[in-house]
């Protein structure tokens, strides 16, 4: 979504010279999905053996936030969890998202819509 989509619909020759603002309505330049629509999907995921990864990543893929809980893996193998965390994150930066660690038990997994200010 562009500012052009936004902006082109509107016409601006009824501002008064007084007035320093208008109202937009985001979804009017836009249709179709949620994620189209202005909103952006947050999930909780639990990271319980590397197979699991591939959920996450088709999850970041179609635009959400991953909140995932990697506690389960740490704890049964963390050799394998290394691994897991070695494929999200060759695979969200190749893709301009980022990853980040948040206490010991989770992860923030972004698609490149999004960013952590950190």
């Amino acid at each position: 979504m562009g500012l052009q989509n936004l902006f082109s619909k509107r016409d601006f020759s009824s501002l008064d010279e007084g007035q320093e603002y208008v109202e937009v309505n985001v979804a009017d330049g836009l249709s179709g999905t949620s994620r189209e629509l202005g909103k952006i999907g947050i999930v909780v995921e639990k990271l319980s053996e590397f197979s699991d990864t591939e959920r996450v990543l088709k999850q970041v893929r179609e635009g959400n936030i991953i909140f995932l809980k990697i506690k389960g893996l740490k704890e049964k193998d963390i050799g394998e969890l290394k691994r897991a965390v070695e494929r999200l994150k060759k695979t969200v930066t190749a893709s301009n998202g980022e990853i980040i660690g948040i206490e010991q038990d989770w992860l923030i997994v972004t698609p490149e819509h999004a960013t952590v200010n950190r």
